[in-house]
């Protein structure tokens, strides 16, 4: 410890403390900004012909997966 020194390990501690939280905060202000998207995108009348495409493949591989079991 007297390498390292009490303000050094104090410093250690209080840049750990700051850099997590200050991570976490930035990866919630983006989960919650997606999350935002996604429901406003939920709520629109009008899809787009991405998201028709990949609807249709979905529901290809589901199929499939549905009349692979039966057959089991």
């Amino acid at each position: 410890m007297e390498v390292f020194g009490f303000a050094g390990l104090f410093g250690l501690i209080l840049g750990f403390m700051f850099g997590v939280g200050y991570a976490l905060a930035v990866m919630y202000s983006i989960y919650m900004g997606g999350y935002r998207k996604a429901l406003e995108d939920g709520l629109r009348d009008h899809r787009s012909t991405r998201y028709l495409e990949n609807l249709e493949k979905v529901q290809r591989k589901l199929a499939k997966e549905i009349s692979g079991s039966v057959g089991l």
